[in-house]
């Protein structure tokens, strides 16, 4: 995502004119250029301080000579570099696609069609950089870059010659943890070859396949151990490696331990171009999923905003630069630019492009003046939740919630107490990243809607911050808990809950409360199961560091992903004289754990959060389940006090006792009425032709909205609510404690911590 240009910043750089940035670090700025012929490109400017040092200038000169070597379709070209200026720069062809990491984190794993064409064309890239003489080094998800023709490997920054001496110290660790080949790991130096990046290729295409590295996640010295001395998970258990075993073999052998035991990156590009099938792609414009096209196309739509970027009419004269050409669809015959969903429609789903050797290209923005499905003239609330997939208790019970809200808000009638009247928009996106995006267009394009409640699931959220961030359409989750949905911090996220990390800290301080008692009490044990990716590292993590805080560090041990025997691991653990036993993961793998510990007659402290308080735990885990404490951001409403207005409300609404979330969903949605009300200004007349407005109100504009909430307080049914003002954060109460009684998740009410 671009960013405007500081008043610090130059003008132009080496005949680029410069029009937004791209990046900043530590050690310079990457701006989004254009040259003189039209062609865009990624300029990199390193600061005069660091051009000082001789050191520095003759690595980065190196840098500039090692990219100019590499020749490759799927290798991002140099087009200008002044390494001896007084602030040196290199300008590459700018590719307005996202990172491979980016869309796999937005649109989930790719299919192994994608992967196919994705690995034969890396593989392709990759030989060109070996066959120059260069290891490349850095071989990982942010440093491929996504475009309808294919990828491109970009930054050669830490590459280096085979045959040159190294310009860092022989012990340095060179490149990114999770994505390092094992030489790399042991910084073994000359040991660094070209079968290293085969090996990062190997860990590149598994992130591709299943959504997650093959050595999982957690701190750096943690990977380092794991690539050098665990077998890598690769998913391929499940249905893609029954579907295509050679890919598979390509994956494993790409891995192996020993370099000499890798195939090259030619044999790879050979050996998936003998197998390949027409629809593989490689090279053609539907190599990708249609969801990361379209994500694509966002990406590139931004372009159009930016000064001076003027589109090329279709047919019109190619710039004489041969450069690259964007091809755009221009006005009807109203004048009007149409939406991206007709420019879609034109085109089949794919965007008109003539990349010559750039692959730049852009869609057009939604047309402003676009209404909504049931836009009216009444204020709107919208839900995006999982109402049809696996996580439909949970989203059907916010919908219901908000539904709930908003009709007793509507029945107080016109006056003080209502100064307006609102609606509901629903939306549906199964839980998953793929159905996300459609669903947030559907509410961010209703102008009636003022704030979204929702998504559901953590994978929907993290793929739709950037779409509601873009409009600046305040979103409320209720039960997404996940750090990974607040990378980059969210301008519109607030927060409605505390995060999977908070929910471990009653975990620790339970179990150091039970210490103080039991001077003799054993280590805690911690299992991290990666079955449940980063949820399970970042509750292991933060509980692995306040147990440690407290004086008394847990026994780790983790497992792969789709382990079925917990045995071997359970023993483990209970052998080193554990006390307590906290498990990291989810339901499934709980209940195995359950059992393992029930044989062995372990009836000491067993813990655990959110995500095994579901009922699948209580069914597959039977008797072994009892004693089992929880922690949970959400109240059993029946058992609340402070809920029973709610609760009998909702019993005669829906004829049913509340499930888990109705009450956060409800308290979320009269948290945004409150503000609502405070927000509203007096209407402004009406225009020629135009209704007058119902209430004689008009809303706080969404990116206003935004702050309201975000400076809110709010006493609710379930919790008191307050965030983090510059963040949108949760800094109010509502960690809860439930344990496992005959058969049920008793509520035990507020979690202890320690305050």
């Amino acid at each position: 995502m671009s960013e405007p240009l500081l008043p610090t910043d130059p003008a132009s750089i080496g005949g680029h004119r410069l029009l937004a940035r791209l990046g900043a670090g530590g050690m310079g700025v990457v701006y989004l250029g254009r040259t003189e012929s039209g062609a865009l490109a990624a300029v990199k400017v390193i600061q005069a301080e660091y051009a000082d040092d001789p050191g520095f200038r003759a690595r980065f000169r190196r840098e500039v000579d090692l990219a100019r070597r590499v020749s490759s379709p799927w290798a991002v070209p140099v087009t200008g570099a002044e390494p001896e200026a007084a602030e040196p720069w290199l300008a590459t062809v700018f590719v307005p696609g996202p990172s491979l990491g980016e869309a796999v984190a937005r649109h989930g794993p790719l299919p192994v069609r994608s992967v196919r064409a994705l690995a034969r064309m890396l593989a392709g890239a990759l030989g060109a950089v070996h066959d120059a003489g260069l290891v490349h080094r850095d071989v990982k998800p942010g440093n491929v870059l996504l475009a309808v023709d294919g990828p491109r490997l970009i930054d050669f920054g830490i590459a280096r010659a085979t045959d040159e001496t190294a310009l860092t110290s022989t012990d340095m660790v060179v490149g990114t943890p999770g994505y390092l080949s094992p030489e790399q790991a042991e910084a073994r130096g000359g040991g660094v070859g070209p079968a290293s990046d085969v090996f990062s290729l190997g860990c590149l295409l598994a992130y591709a396949l299943t959504g997650r590295p093959p050595f999982g996640g957690g701190t750096a010295d943690a990977l380092l151990y794991r690539t050098v001395h665990d077998e890598p998970d690769i998913g391929a258990d499940g249905a893609w490696g029954e579907r295509d075993p050679e890919l598979r073999r390509l994956l494993l052998s790409c891995l192996a331990k020993d370099p000499a035991a890798r195939p090259t990156a030619g044999r790879v590009a050979a050996d998936l171009a003998e197998g390949a099938a027409p629809e593989d792609g490689g090279g053609a414009a539907d190599w990708l999923p249609e969801d990361v096209v379209r994500g694509i196309a966002g990406r590139a739509a931004e372009m159009l905003a930016l000064p001076d970027i003027e589109p090329t009419a279709v047919g019109g004269p190619a710039p004489e630069s041969g450069g690259p050409v964007t091809v755009v669809t221009g006005a009807d015959d109203s004048g009007q630019r149409p939406s991206r969903r007709r420019l879609f429609a034109l085109t089949g789903g794919a965007l008109l492009a003539v990349a010559a050797g750039g692959g730049a290209w852009a869609a057009l923005r939604d047309d402003d003046s676009r209404n909504g499905e049931g836009a009216g003239p009444r204020w709107a609330i919208g839900v995006q939740a999982d109402l049809s997939g696996k996580g439909r208790a949970a989203g059907q019970a916010q919908e219901r919630g908000a539904r709930l809200a908003i009709e007793r808000y509507n029945a107080r009638g016109p006056g003080k107490d209502r100064p307006f009247a609102l609606a509901l928009r629903t939306a549906d996106d199964g839980g998953t990243a793929q159905r996300a995006p459609d669903a947030a267009e559907k509410l961010i394009g209703d102008p009636g809607v003022l704030a979204v409640i929702g998504p559901t699931s953590d994978a929907a959220a993290e793929a739709v911050m950037g779409a509601y961030d873009e409009a600046l359409l305040p979103v409320l989750t209720v039960s997404a808990g996940g750090m990974m949905m607040t990378r980059g911090q969210p301008r519109s996220l607030v927060h409605c809950r505390p995060g999977d990390a908070a929910l471990s800290v009653p975990i620790a301080v339970h179990l150091a409360q039970l210490a103080a008692k039991d001077k003799e009490m054993g280590r805690p044990g911690l299992l991290q199961d990666r079955t449940a990716q980063t949820y399970a590292w970042e509750s292991a993590t933060i509980t692995s560091l306040l147990l440690r805080d407290s004086g008394m560090p847990a026994y780790p041990r983790v497992v792969p992903a789709g382990v079925e025997n917990m045995k071997p691991v359970v023993t483990d653990i209970l052998k080193a004289g554990t006390g307590s036993f906290v498990y990291a993961g989810y339901a499934p793998g709980a209940a195995k754990v359950a059992r393992e510990l029930a044989a062995a007659g372990f009836d000491g402290p067993r813990l655990a959060s959110q995500a095994v308080l579901d009922p699948e735990f209580l069914r597959l885990a039977g008797d072994a389940a009892e004693g089992w404490l929880l922690t949970a951001s959400f109240v059993s409403a029946a058992d609340t006090p402070e809920a029973a207005d709610f609760t009998a409300a909702y019993r005669e609404r829906f004829g049913t006792a509340p499930p888990y979330y109705a009450a956060e969903a409800y308290d979320t949605v009269n948290l945004v009425v409150q503000e609502l009300v405070k927000g509203a200004k007096p209407a402004a007349p009406a225009k020629e032709n135009e209704p007058p407005s119902p209430s004689g109100q008009q809303p706080p504009k969404r990116a206003e909205f935004v702050g309201l909430l975000r400076k809110s307080t709010y006493r609710g049914t379930t919790k008191r609510f307050a965030f983090d003002a510059e963040r949108g954060s949760f800094a109010g109460d509502g960690v809860f404690l439930y344990e496992v009684r005959d058969g049920g998740f008793r509520f035990l009410g507020p979690a202890p911590t320690g305050a």
